[in-house]
């Protein structure tokens, strides 16, 4: 029998109970906004993951690649910001891609602290060959739905967005 801490920090004596149907109760699975769009973007992830593979690509490489089509040239902080990592994994893997002749890092003639990094013509040559994959994992995805529930679901999870990145902004507003 595991005892139970209070606040105080005594063991109450009581078994130590997990309610788990008591907090499913309260957020259930099926009802959390956070839970669903977790394992959507995990079995997106997954497929594409299954796509791109047989290409070299992990899916670490594809949201850097992804960045840079978008936008040649970012430094590695500028990259580390669109992709949602942080510096030291960026820098690691910008290392491999280099070696794999995807991108070249190139130092800043004015700032010798940053480095900015260019797609190679292999790297450049490979979106070609990705997005079409990428675009038939998000076709599979929404293939039982119509393109006005599609449009209704990106404007959804856009105005979901909005409102964390609104909050968040607040909550740091009020932290300084």
């Amino acid at each position: 029998m595991t005892s139970v801490k209070k606040a105080t920090g005594k063991k109450t004596g009581k078994p130590a109970t997990r309610s788990a149907s008591a907090a499913d109760a309260v957020l259930p699975f099926a009802e959390s906004v956070g839970y669903q769009i977790r394992a959507t973007h995990r079995l997106l992830q997954r497929f594409l993951q299954v796509k791109i593979e047989p290409h070299g690509i992990t899916l670490g490489m594809w949201y850097f690649l992804r960045a840079l089509w978008h936008e040649d040239g970012l430094t590695q902080r500028e990259l580390s910001n669109r992709v949602g990592t942080m510096e030291p994994t960026t820098l690691s893997a910008m290392l491999i891609m280099e070696k794999n002749g995807l991108v070249r890092r190139v130092r800043n003639p004015d700032d010798r602290r940053k480095w900015h990094i260019h797609l190679t013509p292999k790297g450049r040559a490979l979106k070609v060959k990705l997005l079409p994959l990428a675009r038939e994992v998000v076709d599979t995805a929404v293939q039982n739905l119509s393109r006005a529930d599609v449009t209704q679901l990106l404007n959804g999870l856009a105005e979901v967005q909005k409102s964390l990145s609104a909050t968040l902004e607040r909550l740091e507003e009020a932290a300084e």
